[in-house]
């Protein structure tokens, strides 16, 4: 059997990624349309780029209002702005996985034109042109500056809409761990995790294929080795980049073989209580591994051989050991309960029927090539409360 392999076409990576990206900015017009957030010009790193912009005689407009996880609201406003540029304007998106989104939402806008013919790209794969996008990470985590999917808060429904096609993927990605110094430890953490979920998750996929469940394992590993020694020395310039590699591969990964029922639940948890995308991901790993190991327990012990995690005897079961690993490793995160982020268990229960039907309507669950029902998503759901608090 084929397997496709979908790649960014220019990679960057490493210390001075972005001095040694430079003319790059050159090779895509004479406009940029700038997508970022207040925090990346308060800190200084939209003025990195622009100084690079005003050197190569680029013109630029700034649109920096992603102020969180991106809404169709935020959306229109990006676009709104773009419309004003230049014909042919090209976008760099500079922030976390929310500004490289809306990035590639606004890219879609440019040709789709309104929020209506966005949401109705929900389900199917994108594949019109669309502007090149220059996307330069400013967290470890989402990997989407390597994928071709963005996530978008439809506001009308409160569902978070999955849009894909090949035509989202970055034109090129510069991923300089010097971005990442300023994260602070919980967004460090989060979005670790996330890419921890990815990794995990495309292993796992019925879709997996052997380039993604290399590039998954690796991204594991690195994670494993050095999200903890970031959150440690939040200026260790070397796990700032192994976590960068790490969010990149895992990105890789998915972008090949997709996520599966982590991130089919999270969403639903993100759309209707705002909470971070990594930190809803955290709080329902544990569980979902649970649920993992009960239907596909050698996987689970393949993952744990191919990273070589340590057993006590020859007859140890390598699935345990890996949950048990990963059970360790996230409690040494603190990542906060949904408790703690001020969610109550009743509202959380009369949420259970909307969340488990968007979870499954995702497709993601699914992606783990066994049967899963709405009642079991119900089920986990509620276990996730119940333990969280």
């Amino acid at each position: 059997m084929s397997n496709q392999f979908l790649m960014p076409s220019r990679l960057y990576t490493g210390m001075d990624a972005l001095k040694q990206s430079e003319e790059l900015f050159c090779e895509y017009g004479a406009s940029a349309f700038i997508v970022t957030d207040p925090l990346m010009i308060s800190l200084g790193n939209v003025q990195r780029i622009t100084d690079i912009l005003d050197r190569l005689q680029i013109h630029y407009r700034i649109f920096s209002g992603v102020t969180g996880e991106p809404t169709t609201g935020m959306i229109q406003e990006g676009y709104d702005a773009y419309a004003l540029c230049p014909e042919n304007t090209f976008i760099i998106a500079i922030g976390g996985g929310s500004v490289i989104d809306s990035a590639k939402a606004v890219a879609m806008m440019s040709v789709l034109k309104t929020i209506k013919n966005l949401c109705a790209c929900m389900g199917r794969s994108y594949t019109e042109k669309l502007p090149p996008i220059i996307a330069i990470p400013t967290t470890a985590g989402t990997g989407s500056e390597v994928t071709q999917f963005t996530i978008i808060t439809d506001e009308q429904t409160d569902i978070k809409m999955l849009l894909k096609g090949s035509s989202l993927m970055p034109a090129a990605a510069i991923v300089d761990p010097s971005f990442t110094l300023s994260v602070p430890p919980i967004v460090t953490a989060a979005t670790g995790v996330d890419a921890l979920c990815h990794a995990i998750e495309a292993y796992l996929s019925v879709h997996a294929q052997p380039l993604s469940s290399v590039h998954a394992v690796n991204a594991i590993q690195r994670i494993l080795g050095n999200l903890q020694r970031a959150l440690q020395n939040p200026n260790n310039l070397d796990a700032r980049n192994e976590m960068a590699l790490a969010a990149l591969e895992a990105g890789i990964a998915f972008n090949n073989a997709s996520v599966t029922i982590v991130h089919g639940m999270s969403r639903p948890i993100g759309a209707l209580f705002h909470i971070p995308h990594g930190e809803s991901n955290a709080v329902l790993l544990m569980n979902c591994l649970h649920f993992i190991n009960t239907h596909m327990h050698e996987k689970l012990e393949a993952l744990s051989a191919a990273l070589h995690l340590p057993k006590n005897s020859d007859t140890e079961d390598g699935a345990e050991v890996f949950i048990k690993t990963m059970e360790v490793f996230l409690a040494a995160l603190h990542i906060p309960s949904l408790s703690a982020r001020g969610i109550s268990r009743e509202r959380f229960l009369q949420c259970i029927e909307k969340m488990s039907k968007d979870a499954v309507s995702s497709g993601s669950p699914q992606n783990l090539g066994i049967d899963i029902t709405r009642e079991q998503i119900a089920m986990l759901y509620q276990k996730l409360f119940a333990d969280a608090c």
